[in-house]
């Protein structure tokens, strides 16, 4: 059972641009289909026409990178009226195994900071996207052993971290949600009850953007999680 100076017990943390790098990858595919597509869909905003796709498709295959490639596929159809060469769409499924094949890089202060709070806290993995992709991912990171609990979820909402924090912990209301997206991470766990501690990254999906609740008192904001553990050991 952990130790611990205050009421907070467990801290989950999400995966993608939180403790390794995601969206980078999305960006230079996207740029690539760009460029696949630029000589066949003429004038066409290849860009809005794939994130359209993407919205449509998320309750049919969900958060990740199979999803995506998907998505470019059926804009590159649609952008050609049904014409896109057969070497356009290999190139596509090309780009997609490439991202599913790509090294984890994770980002500055990720081991350390689980580290330092490993022991006296419950440490868990939160994050939603395609089950292989995600374990993958993490087996790779090396930051696996840090872990009590691993959870890759379909979505992320108040009743999701109700169920983990009260599962792994002392419920949401001794909790702490630390993640990059306002929308999945933050807004849903003080929702729940949690704090919620946002650590922006440079590259976020627009679908995970959101206002952050600056009124909320369970509301944090840090620059990097370097700062995380005097963060919580000030709570």
């Amino acid at each position: 059972m952990p130790t611990h100076p205050n009421s907070l017990t467990a801290i989950g943390f999400d995966a993608d641009d939180t403790l390794w790098e995601n969206e980078t990858f999305y960006r230079m595919t996207e740029e690539r289909f760009r460029d696949l597509l630029g000589g066949h869909a003429g004038d066409t905003d290849l860009s809005a026409r794939l994130l359209e796709a993407e919205k449509r498709n998320l309750a049919a295959y969900g958060f990740g990178i199979k999803g995506f490639t998907l998505s470019m596929i059926e804009t590159a159809i649609e952008v050609t009226d049904g014409n896109v060469p057969a070497s356009v769409i290999g190139a596509i499924l090309s780009a997609g195994r490439d991202m599913l094949c790509h090294p984890v890089e994770t980002l500055p202060h990720a081991r350390e900071t689980l580290e330092a709070l490993a022991g006296d806290y419950r440490i868990i993995l939160i994050t939603k996207g395609d089950l292989f992709d995600q374990e993958r991912k993490l087996a790779q990171s090396g930051l696996g052993e840090l872990f009590d609990a691993v959870e890759i979820v379909s979505a992320k909402t108040a009743e999701t971290y109700t169920r983990i924090f009260t599962q792994y912990g002392d419920g949401a209301g001794r909790a702490m949600m630390v993640g990059n997206s306002l929308r999945s991470d933050i807004l849903p766990a003080i929702e729940a009850g949690s704090w919620g501690v946002y650590v922006p990254h440079d590259l976020t999906w627009v679908l995970e953007n959101a206002e952050p609740p600056e009124a909320d008192t369970r509301y944090r904001q840090l620059v990097d999680l370097g700062g995380l553990p005097e963060l919580v050991r000030s709570l």
